[in-house]
């Protein structure tokens, strides 16, 4: 991604980034950005030049953290705007002069409304995991903080998939835009070791604390698709020994960020979170990835998947799947292509009644040619005789 839309960018271009997580998109916005603003000659008042809009918190600490790091020996001004914490240091920051907001559109639409901020300067917008911003419902918010920027800007949307609702928004606010695709997001999934263990539906929290304990996992992310979900099992996991915590929309922003340091820093064995919370997590070198509950989509599975193995790393994503979830699963190999063995394990046999496969038995060849010759026979049986057509003899009289 870097390599094909940084020259594109540093033209100026409008851009759709069509690349799943973990490829590098940030690197890939971020240097151009950095590198206008490094142009930029009055540096003593920093105005806003540049606006990333990301759907989740984690991911604008994410994007802050690695502005930061880019511009370590650069004079860069930047400030993350997202909701869950009071907005005065926030405030502080817009009215000191910064040059690059990140933020969430809610938010955002918070200081627009107050006067806070002033997007007026802003000439770089990029839009951020854009195909989960939708599936938020954030649509509405984008189409209304758009028109506060002016008409001078080059927008950058980035997007694991795109569908008519991404069209739609380019095709309004985007000029002759540069079209960048990197990659199917089965190449990537591919190269992850992918198990799936089979169990009743009501043996899973006990088969996971087996699992972690008997592999000694000693890191692993576990998705789950509800809130309360997570909440239960995160208390099954503590009784069982293992030190866990999780992070979902009902938690305050201060308990998910001290939960997700904790994790990285090894201080938690296990990560309990949903879908939405876990946008923008990024964990080096985490090795496993645990599917508790499988996803509704092929690409919250692929997003999931996608936390682990990066940059070039080892991971396991393992699926502990039931059998309410056969059908779907068989579609997300179909259009993955991939065929993942099932197993089932000795201390954990599952009882729940499993839908009905046919299976055609294995025949030699000699009973082939039997039954080739019995269909023949068959055949020469059932053509019809010719009808034979019935003259009458007539008689010339002289």
């Amino acid at each position: 991604m870097q390599e094909k839309a940084i020259p594109i960018a540093l033209l100026k271009r409008d851009i759709i980034g069509i690349a799943k997580s973990g490829t590098g998109k940030s690197c890939a916005f971020l240097l151009p950005i950095l590198e206008d603003l490094l142009k930029r000659e009055n540096k003593n008042n920093s105005i806003l030049r540049a606006l990333i809009l990301v759907p989740t918190r984690e991911l604008a600490k994410q994007i802050t953290q690695a502005i930061d790091d880019y511009s370590k020996y650069l004079d860069i001004k930047r400030v993350a705007v997202f909701g869950g914490i009071s907005n005065k240091e926030q405030v502080r920051k817009l009215s000191n002069g910064v040059d690059i907001v990140v933020a969430t559109t809610g938010r955002l639409l918070e200081h627009i409304k107050n006067n806070t901020i002033n997007l007026s300067s802003v000439e770089k917008v990029v839009i951020d995991e854009l195909d989960t911003m939708l599936d938020m419902g954030f649509l509405e918010e984008i189409e209304q903080i758009l028109p506060y920027i002016g008409k001078n800007r080059q927008i950058s949307m980035f997007s694991a998939t795109i569908n008519s609702n991404i069209k739609k928004l380019a095709k309004e606010f985007l000029k002759d835009p540069v079209v960048i695709e990197v990659t199917n997001q089965r190449d990537h999934v591919e190269k992850i070791e992918h198990q799936i263990v089979l169990v009743d539906e009501d043996n899973k929290s006990e088969l996971l604390s087996y699992l972690i304990g008997s592999k000694n996992i000693s890191q692993v992310l576990v998705f789950v698709n509800r809130k309360l979900e997570a909440d239960d099992l995160v208390k099954n996991l503590n009784l069982d020994g293992l030190k866990s915590s999780c992070i979902h929309g009902d938690i305050r922003q201060s308990s998910r960020a001290l939960a997700l340091r904790k994790f990285k820093e090894k201080e938690l064995r296990v990560l309990v979170c949903t879908d939405i919370a876990a946008r923008g997590i990024d964990i080096e070198n985490l090795p496993c990835v645990v599917n508790f509950s499988l996803p509704e989509t092929i690409n919250d599975f692929t997003h999931r998947v996608g936390r682990t193995a990066r940059a070039g790393n080892d991971g396991v994503a393992i699926t502990l799947l039931s059998v309410k979830d056969y059908k779907l699963m068989n579609e997300i190999e179909k259009e993955l292509m991939l065929q993942i063995p099932r197993v089932e394990l000795v201390d954990f046999p599952t009882k729940e009644k499993k839908p009905r496969t046919k299976t055609r038995e294995k025949k030699s060849i000699k009973d082939k040619k039997i039954e080739a010759k019995q269909r023949d026979s068959k055949d020469k049986t059932k053509t019809k005789k010719p009808n034979k057509t019935k003259f009458r003899k007539t008689t010339k009289r002289g």
